[in-house]
């Protein structure tokens, strides 16, 4: 874990435009689609073949809770939470594009979109990002899903 003031990040250290995309990324295999989907999201597409290629991508697929469950590990161990105090506000526009196959290794990317200083706590601020998860290879990365957070990060102490 990273702390504050020592490898971590501040929000004076982000700006707008900025991209930060995950140091990783995570294979999408059918076991892991069908553990999650087990746990979560119990549906037949997620869970047994035959069933899939009856359904209506016509195969299996990942949960689109799961997609959005790793975009958040990859997230968490980018850049943008290297404070180890990134706080979770709120989720708008969250949008599956395109569905996530056995075989598909994601990658997310973080756009800043706002940055600004709490007014009611001098030591916070906030962010608003859009993460985009993502399959294939740079340069020809195809977007899965998009959600927008907002996110409560720590403030460089004044003196």
């Amino acid at each position: 874990m990273y702390r504050v003031g020592m490898s971590g990040r501040y929000l004076e250290d982000f700006s707008v435009g900025e991209v930060i995309d995950s140091p990783e990324d995570y294979e999408m295999t059918p076991e892991r689609i069908a553990d999650f989907a087990r746990e979560y999201d119990p549906q037949p597409i997620h869970l047994d073949q035959s069933a899939a290629e009856r359904g209506f991508f016509g195969e299996m697929t990942a949960s689109g809770w799961h997609t959005l469950s790793v975009t958040m590990r990859l997230m968490v161990r980018s850049p943008l939470f290297a404070s180890g105090e990134v706080i979770g506000v709120g989720v708008d526009k969250m949008a599956w594009l395109a569905a996530v196959l056995p075989g598909d290794r994601l990658r997310a990317r973080a756009e800043v979109l706002a940055v600004r200083p709490s007014a009611s706590r001098p030591d916070r601020g906030f962010m608003n990002i859009r993460c985009t998860t993502l399959r294939g290879e740079p340069g020809q990365e195809e977007a899965v899903a998009t959600q927008d957070w907002t996110v409560l990060v720590p403030r460089r102490q004044s003196g």
